[in-house]
């Protein structure tokens, strides 16, 4: 298979999702001075992960575009948990890819103790033979729910995936302890917000002393 020809569909699936996935937070930052996207990443998974998740599943190698769903993978954390959702409910009102599956493991984490909102889409991208809908990923989740995710997946391929059960008992533990944070800071997300704002609008105040316009 060439690779740089199967992936260069996917390569593109993730610069344009988040220029327009960072164009929604920009828009909200104009309009509302607060925005539910902290920010946005995106990759594609590399060759090896793709070989090696196929050869686990018992994908075939014509069969990668249907069965892998997440060889283009974009991140987008919010700070606040019900941002997760207010976030999927836009993601389902656009009108530039299909929503093919919606996994919901915030409310229903995973047994590890995993927390995240994910949305499978077919986006559709212009090659040079013509539109080609590729499957992608957007996992939504908060700051400390990236934060354990980052550490887990450290974790699991430090051990080949086989986490000792001490280790893999203080991270499930480690999870709850994150959604309880963020449990707590949504009851104060508004004094939060506020914060933010005043903080904002005095940083701007600063910027146009310092840099007064001619």
């Amino acid at each position: 298979m060439n690779w740089e020809v199967f992936l260069a569909p996917y390569n593109q699936v993730v610069d344009e999702l988040k220029v327009k996935l960072k164009g929604m937070r920009a828009q909200f930052e104009y309009e509302l001075e607060q925005s539910p996207i902290e920010f946005v990443t995106g990759r594609v998974k590399p060759t090896s992960s793709i070989v090696e998740k196929a050869r686990r599943k018992g994908i075939n190698p014509e069969d990668l575009e249907e069965e892998l769903q997440d060889i283009a993978g974009l991140r987008v954390v919010c700070q606040f948990v019900d941002d997760i959702y207010f976030v999927a409910d836009m993601l389902k009102h656009r009108h530039d890819f299909e929503i093919v599956e919606e996994k919901d493991y915030v409310s229903d984490k995973k047994d590890s103790g995993y927390r995240s909102y994910h949305v499978i889409i077919r986006y559709p991208v212009e090659t040079i033979h013509g539109e080609k809908k590729v499957l992608a990923e957007i996992q939504i989740r908060t700051l400390a729910m990236n934060f354990w995710a980052t550490n887990e997946h450290s974790l699991n391929y430090k051990y080949a995936g086989k986490i000792p059960a001490d280790v893999k008992a203080r991270l499930k533990r480690a999870g709850e302890a994150a959604f309880r944070l963020d449990e707590e800071m949504s009851k104060i997300k508004n004094e939060i917000q506020e914060a933010q704002k005043v903080f904002n609008r005095k940083d701007d105040e600063n910027d146009k002393k310092r840099y007064p316009s001619a």
